[in-house]
């Protein structure tokens, strides 16, 4: 397995990552990183995994579920918005909440950099992250991603209005 840490690895999609999926769609805690306000329905989830083998280049996204050595689906990891011409794509990741500060994302994210240097050839990755989500600030900043602005009040939550923070990696340097 090429995409392995000391901890983590990073696979595709399987048809068996339903259930899975369908906790991580549904937790009304991950739905403003994701831009989302509904639930997911199982026949969607199923759908979107029998997509989910397509090729990179073709759909312009790829999601990997982030695994312990142990086989536990902790979370996963996406590009989205790949631009092949102009060598980019945007990241998002997100942990199982039980699972978090375990140091998953961070190897994930290094998995994820490396692949997209070493494979996919990309120059760059950028990210958005709510102001208020204080260790994804945190990977990004320790992972060496530069902040490049900030969209003020750009989401709506029930506590009010968030800034988001965008961040960018130039992966040649």
């Amino acid at each position: 397995m090429f995409l392995q840490s000391e901890h983590i690895y990073l696979r595709a999609l399987e048809p068996d990552d339903l259930e899975f999926l369908y906790s991580l769609e549904n937790n009304p805690d991950i739905w403003q990183v994701s831009n989302t306000t509904t639930p997911y329905a199982k026949h969607v989830l199923q759908q979107y995994l029998e997509q989910a083998a397509a090729d990179i280049f073709s759909v312009k996204q790829l999601r990997l579920l982030i695994h312990t050595h142990q086989h536990q689906a902790v979370g996963a990891i996406d590009l989205f918005d790949f631009e092949p011409l102009h060598q980019r794509a945007g990241l998002g990741i997100v942990i199982a909440p039980t699972y978090r500060q375990q140091h998953y994302a961070t190897e994930a994210l290094q998995l994820l950099l490396k692949y997209c240097r070493e494979h996919l050839l990309l120059h760059q990755v950028f990210c958005s992250v709510s102001s208020k989500n204080v260790s994804s600030l945190r990977l990004f900043e320790k992972a060496e991603f530069s902040v490049v602005g900030t969209r003020q009040q750009w989401i709506r939550t029930a506590a009010g209005w968030q800034d988001i923070v965008e961040f960018q990696k130039i992966l040649s340097e």
